[in-house]
């Protein structure tokens, strides 16, 4: 085969550090933009982006050249940089060390940007601890909590 081709969307989700309220409704439109385009000049497609004060979730769609963790320690670390120079509350910004990532079928696309959507309904009733384990739960990841919080 004379190319390479590949489709492989990812539903990305990353903490704030120690799950702290950070992300106010007035940054995190501008967060969600940065975080598109971010994704997009690692040659990647984002479908959405989406999360609540302490948290985010992209679906995306991987470069076939780029690997899941490279694209995450970019998203990371250039936005962590970002937002410190946004407002003085957020100069000792950090994310958490960790995130989680789960395939998604390209058939399944539309109902985790759905989901993205609508994450402010999400967690009035559902912590982000809650909707972790969930995810961790629906796609039958062992894990040990005394780990999954930094």
């Amino acid at each position: 085969m004379p190319q390479s081709l590949s489709l492989v969307i990812v539903h990305v989700i990353f903490s704030t550090k120690d799950r702290r309220a950070l992300l106010d409704p007035t940054i995190r439109p501008k967060l969600h933009a940065y975080l598109s385009t971010v994704t997009r000049n690692a040659n990647c497609e984002c479908y959405r982006v989406g999360g609540t004060a302490d948290h985010v979730h992209l679906a995306v769609r991987i470069s076939r050249t780029l690997t899941i963790a490279d694209l995450v320690e970019m998203l990371k670390t250039s936005s962590s940089k970002w937002l410190k120079t946004q407002s003085p509350d957020l100069a000792d910004f950090a994310w958490q060390r960790g995130y989680g990532c789960f395939s998604v079928g390209p058939m399944d696309l539309n109902s985790v940007c759905a989901y993205i959507d609508k994450q402010e309904d999400h967690h009035q009733t559902r912590t982000f601890q809650d909707e972790f384990r969930m995810f961790l739960k629906k796609y039958g990841v062992k894990y040990d909590e005394a780990y999954v919080w930094d």
